[in-house]
Order: structure tokens, then C-alpha cells, then sequence
């Protein structure tokens, strides 16, 4: 199997809403973005299927160790070796996959967020940063992208966050921050438990409409001379928007379950924002 095979392979394997944007690229990015997309998925799953903590450090370890071989010439992995050629031609840069893995270290120390600017420094790490690459290889010309980007990121993450309350906490972590926990009354324990309450559905709410304004504010942050060029992006921000306003509309009922679109609905999202450009 060859690196691209394998990149192909990891992208497709995982069902991600990203996958749907990547078939609308042209050939050359398609194969960067997915290159880049299966790094992410490489050191993701390096804290989500390694039960020992110590095992998943070490592993993080190695692919920092990995990265810098890399850019110096040297990969190893089939995702390193796909990925360090065309690196350049798209500003990705070995800070930006460093990024990536130090957000992946937070996950693995399980720390509360004490407050939102807590919580928003970890998903700069693992959604802004990815953000802000994956602009670069649809294609800018703007830095008011980088911006625009780095904001679709968090009110991305701040959707998976959303979605995941009821799997993470079983995985030992959550994810909200604590001082709005303490605001909305709801205790730990109650999410554990699994325990809806008019209290919890407020939290809940209440983290919707932040991630409903920082979607705005993304879009208000896009330059026309780059819309046409980051449709991928407006693909994936429509999948997620559209994903959100289904868990609204289910009531949260994020404890016991993890909602989802269907694939044939998620392509239907991609071809109509592809057509309409927005």
C-alpha cells in the first residue's frame, strides 16, 4: 500500500463529515487536505484507543519525534510520507502539527476547563489550528481568512463538544467548562449519570447559542475574494450547523446517545452549498 493509499484508506475509514467537502476539491488539494486529515486522525485516535495514559504519552512522543524527522527529510509513516512533500506548496508547517499533538496532550491530562477562555485554548489547538491548514489548501489570498477559519473551528468543536457530553464523560472527560457547569447548578455526576433536568437543557442551550454566534461570526469574517476558493469549508460549517440545530431540535438528548447525520444527507448539505456557494 502506498502513502496515499493508506491517507485514502484512514479518510475514508472514519465517515467524518470532512470526507464529504474533500470529494469537491480538485485532485491536488483532495489529496493534501486528505494527507493532512489523516495526520489528525493518526494522533486523535492515539488518545481515544489507548486505554494507558502513560502508553498514549509515549506514542505522542514518538510522532512529535516523527514530525521533526519529517520536515527534516526523514519521514517514516505513510501519513508523514504523503504529507512532508507537498507540505510546502500549502503552508503547512511542522508548528502546526505540533499544534495538533499538544491539543491531543490536553486530552490526555483530563484537566477541567475552569472557564470558557480555558476551553477555547484547547480548541484553538485541535480545531483553529486545523482550521487555519486546511484554509491554506483549499486556497487564500486574504489573512482575514486565517481568522475566519480559526473562529469556524471553535464553533466546530464547540458542536462535537455538544454532541459528545454523554461519550466523553464515560471516557472521563468534560468537556464544559466548569464555571458554567456551577452557573446552570448541573454537577458532574448528573452527566455521568445520565440525569436530564430543565437545568441540564439550559446548560445545553446555552452552549448552542455560543456556538450558533461563533458560526456567525465566521461567515461575517470571510472575504468575498476567498469564498469561492473555501466552499470545502462552508461545506463542512453547513454539515456541523445542520447537525447542531438536529440536536436542538432532539431536546439535547445527548446523554444516552450520540446524534448523527446519514451520509446521503451530509452529501446533499456538500452538493448544496457547492451549488449556491454558501
Amino acid at each position: 500500500m502506498t502513502p496515499q493509499q493508506y491517507v485514502q484508506e484512514k479518510a475514508a475509514r472514519s465517515g467524518s463529515s470532512f470526507y464529504y467537502a474533500f470529494l469537491f476539491l480538485p485532485p491536488p488539494r483532495r489529496a493534501a487536505i486528505t494527507a493532512f486529515y489523516a495526520f489528525c486522525r493518526e494522533v486523535d485516535d492515539v488518545v481515544d484507543e489507548v486505554s494507558d495514559p502513560a502508553v498514549a504519552a509515549t506514542k505522542l512522543a514518538w510522532w512529535r519525534r516523527e514530525v521533526g524527522a519529517a520536515f527534516a527529510g526523514r519521514p517514516s509513516h505513510p501519513v508523514m510520507q504523503a504529507l512532508q512533500p507537498i507540505a510546502a506548496e500549502y503552508g503547512i508547517r511542522a508548528d502546526h502539527l505540533l499544534a495538533v499533538i499538544d491539543g491531543c496532550q490536553m486530552d490526555l491530562d483530563q484537566s477541567p476547563y475552569l472557564d470558557f477562555p480555558g476551553l477555547a485554548r484547547y480548541c484553538h489547538l485541535v480545531a483553529g489550528v486545523v482550521g487555519e491548514v486546511a484554509a491554506n489548501i483549499f486556497g487564500r489570498t486574504r489573512e482575514e481568512t486565517v481568522s475566519y477559519a480559526h473562529r469556524l473551528g471553535l464553533a466546530m468543536q464547540l458542536t462535537n463538544i455538544i454532541r459528545d457530553v454523554g461519550d466523553d464523560a464515560r471516557r472521563g472527560r468534560i468537556y464544559l467548562p466548569v464555571a458554567e457547569l456551577r452557573q446552570f447548578d448541573v454537577k458532574a455526576q448528573e452527566i455521568l449519570n445520565r440525569g436530564y433536568s430543565e437545568r441540564f437543557a439550559a446548560l445545553m442551550r446555552f452552549q448552542a447559542e455560543r456556538a450558533h454566534r461563533c458560526y456567525d461570526e465566521a461567515l461575517a469574517l470571510l472575504p468575498e475574494a476567498d469564498r469561492m476558493a473555501q466552499k470545502p469549508g462552508l461545506m463542512m460549517a453547513n454539515i456541523y450547523r445542520s447537525l447542531l440545530r438536529e440536536i436542538e431540535s432532539d431536546g439535547f438528548q445527548v446523554l444516552h446517545q450520540r446524534t448523527s447525520l446519514t451520509p446521503i444527507r451530509k452529501l446533499w448539505i456538500a452538493m448544496r452549498t457547492h451549488w449556491r456557494g454558501r
